[in-house]
């Protein structure tokens, strides 16, 4: 059961949110906060699957949660908002999020969301995915000489997994062209965000457009 804490100031959306989050058989919400002290607290004390907030809270607004969140591995955060201005996609993924949505994506896109950031993939559509990170990428600072070092210590398949990542592929996407089993992948994924620091894949897709890793072939 993937379990989920849900912040959103706007109660009426908050409980959409839920109603359709429960209604899907493996996805239970564990927890419901109307600002983002409250999430970051719920988090703490229930450790969930996943955190889906939304960006624009009283008191501790969505970025800065998720920063909290993911600094102390509390959850895997999904951003929900109505806002879609680069400033909040960038704020949050800079912040360690795992995927960010739109709040007029459908109830299953919702869903399958969730279920995409619980097993350890990030969620944005392929497309913008591509987009964003080639876009997030140039716009970001030169890489640091010791992150640039810390890249060389990588293994070689290590190497392959992240120049995956820098295209937006999922882990099965990853496994199925590397020829390994997806449970291969995860843990490649986490063992490069260990080595070089990172809170999220994305960011590691970052890191690959700006090294200009050449992809492995299909």
């Amino acid at each position: 059961m993937i379990r989920v804490v849900v912040a959103d100031d706007q109660d009426a959306v908050r409980a959409g949110l839920v109603l359709i989050l429960d209604g899907a058989p493996d996805v239970a919400v564990v927890g419901q906060a109307a600002d983002g002290e409250e999430a970051v607290t719920l988090c703490e004390r229930l450790r969930p699957d996943v955190a889906l907030l939304d960006v624009r809270m009283p008191r501790l607004d969505g970025i800065s949660a998720t920063r909290e969140i993911v600094a102390q591995d509390l959850a895997d955060v999904l951003v929900l908002t109505t806002f879609d201005l680069d400033e909040y996609v960038f704020g949050a993924l800079r912040a360690g999020a795992a995927g960010f949505l739109l709040k007029d994506t459908d109830a299953d896109g919702l869903i399958t969301a969730v279920r995409t950031v619980a097993r350890g993939d990030g969620i944005i559509a392929p497309g913008v995915t591509r987009r964003l990170i080639g876009a997030f990428a140039a716009a970001a600072p030169a890489t640091p000489a010791a992150l640039r070092a810390a890249v060389d210590e990588l293994t070689p398949r290590e190497r392959e997994v992240l120049a995956c990542l820098g295209l937006g592929l999922s882990n099965q996407e990853i496994a199925d062209r590397l020829a390994m089993a997806e449970s291969t992948t995860k843990t490649h994924v986490s063992r490069i965000l260990a080595k070089l620091a990172l809170r999220s894949r994305v960011q590691a897709a970052i890191l690959a457009q700006d090294l200009s890793f050449p992809p492995p072939p299909p």
